[in-house]
């Protein structure tokens, strides 16, 4: 009996160890990754208008293009790919780093971003001129705060899910940001290279979702196994004028 007892906590002990070094997520969970392309010739970017506030003006002394159509080879930018359905009460934690907004060369820098419900947004002003930092949110209260000296910081949070919360500074017509707002972590946003990869997804089938500011909506299935990456390529026609 006492030998029954010694073995049968052993393997116990060992199993909880084993779980302990490499749990369920990390053994079981894959991956959606894929491109976003575009159909034809691709528009051209105009130029921003920059005049009106000449510390904007100096710090792009080259111009700078728009940011709306990021077309490279036939390839989109700035597109915002998530899980849409398919997840249940998949709810991992919310992670406590910040996500992070910057306001440089009169610019909003990423253009487009995910967070998490009830994470942490942190907008910086890196500009020696006034901003003010507009959030259009529908689904979370909105705020409109300016930020007048370089170097400063508000930090925010969006209270409920929303795809996409637009941002926008009221002194720089120009600038533009989109916040992509989800109750998970399975989000990703395309690069110059149109490509996007969503990792740590658990085993299952999923509706996944591309968003362009411009362009609308793609819908695709990704079926994901464990240790394995699902592929889902979108293709955007262009919008009717």
């Amino acid at each position: 009996m006492r030998k029954f007892l010694t073995t049968a906590f052993c393997t116990t002990l060992a199993a909880t160890a084993v779980g302990a070094m490499f749990p369920q997520s990390a053994i079981a969970n894959g991956a959606i990754a894929g491109t976003v392309s575009f159909e034809g010739d691709s528009p051209t970017r105009r130029p921003m208008q920059m005049a009106a506030d000449p510390v904007c003006e100096k710090a792009n002394p080259d111009g700078r293009l728009g940011e709306v159509m990021v077309i490279n080879n036939g390839k989109i930018a700035n597109v915002f790919v998530y899980i849409k359905d398919g997840l249940g009460d998949v709810k991992p934690a919310v992670p406590t780093d910040p996500v992070v907004i910057d306001q440089s060369g009169c610019m909003y820098t990423p253009h487009v971003v995910g967070a998490r419900v009830g994470q942490v947004v942190q907008i910086m002003n890196s500009d020696p001129t006034l901003h003010n930092v507009h959030s259009l949110a529908k689904e979370s209260r909105q705020f409109n705060s300016a930020m007048p000296i370089k170097g400063m910081k508000i930090k925010k949070k969006f209270t409920a899910p929303e795809i996409m919360v637009k941002m926008k500074c009221d002194v720089h017509p120009w600038m533009g940001a989109y916040i992509g707002v989800l109750d998970h972590p399975y989000f990703g946003v395309t690069g110059e290279d149109g490509s996007f990869s969503i990792t740590d997804v658990p085993a299952g089938k999923y509706t996944v979702e591309a968003w362009h500011e411009h362009l609308g909506t793609k819908t695709g299935t990704a079926t994901v196994a464990a240790d394995g990456t699902a592929s889902v390529n979108f293709s955007f026609a262009p919008a009717a004028p």
